[in-house]
């Protein structure tokens, strides 16, 4: 038997680096690890920058923070929209594939009910040709 790729299979390979480094950090930035984790961080340089004994990197109201938060969004909003660019696309191509699959099944049923049709004419055809012989054998 071939070994066929499926539709998702097949797109896959098809998505350059940049595109599957987008899909993959969209992913990791819509996940709870991702927002525990920079949330433990934020605690942490709020904390250490708040309490600090000897340095002061970030003193309040934490204006370095904000702007790792701002460069964050900066290039976080594009990716996360390519790569929801891309889940539009595919979408968009998975829908079609599933409209020709269905399209196909309908012709594929059609044909056979009318297989079953003609056979059920067929053995109602036999049946009266039977009912027929057997009336002219009993006269």
């Amino acid at each position: 038997m071939q070994n066929q790729k499926n539709w998702h299979e097949a797109h896959k390979d098809t998505l350059s680096f940049g595109s599957r480094l987008a899909d993959s950090v969209a992913k990791g930035m819509g996940s709870w690890s991702f927002i525990i984790i920079q949330t433990i961080l934020v605690i942490l340089w709020m904390g250490l920058n708040l309490v600090g004994y000897v340095y002061h990197w970030d003193v309040y109201p934490f204006i370095l923070l904000n702007l790792v938060f701002s460069t964050q969004a900066a290039y976080a909003a594009p990716i996360i929209m390519m790569s929801q660019n891309r889940q539009n696309d595919r979408d968009r191509v998975q829908a079609q594939a599933d409209y020709q699959t269905n399209i196909d099944a309908k012709l594929e049923i059609e044909a056979l009910s009318k297989k079953l049709n003609s056979l059920e004419v067929d053995k109602l055809d036999k049946i009266i040709k039977m009912l027929e012989e057997q009336k002219t054998i009993i006269k």
